[in-house]
């Protein structure tokens, strides 16, 4: 037996939604490790302070990751109505995504793998 009606479920269901700001980058084409290095950098900080060390990070994983910075920032601010001088990096992580197989020619006919990894990384902003 159904609990209610579908509208009311679904009611409840959005009641639980989370509704602090966030941004989402499916797909990214480097490993979760190497995301993460950049991503322990930055939580917990003011997003002043994540965006200047983004910036000034030597590694590809931090240009990635500023682009989604600042959509979350835009996300706040747009959609939540939230002031960009009072928002922290609440979360971040990176999940693990799909791996692309790829074969590299070795001696004697034998074949190497390497595989492509992927993630998909999440940033989570809230307001102090």
């Amino acid at each position: 037996m159904a609990l209610g009606h579908r509208s009311q479920i679904k009611r409840e269901r959005n009641a639980q939604k989370d509704t602090r700001p966030s941004a989402k980058l499916s797909y990214a084409r480097m490993s979760v490790q190497k995301a993460c290095f950049v991503l322990d950098a930055i939580r917990g900080k003011d997003v002043q302070t994540a965006l200047a060390i983004v910036t000034y990070n030597p590694r590809y994983a931090s240009s990635v990751i500023e682009k989604l910075l600042r959509s979350a920032i835009a996300n706040a601010e747009n959609n939540n109505g939230m002031n960009a001088e009072n928002l922290y990096v609440e979360e971040c992580y990176a999940n693990k995504g799909p791996t692309m197989k790829r074969i590299k020619a070795r001696a004697q006919g034998r074949a190497y793998r390497i595989e492509k990894r992927m993630s998909h990384i999440t940033i989570v902003l809230n307001e102090r």
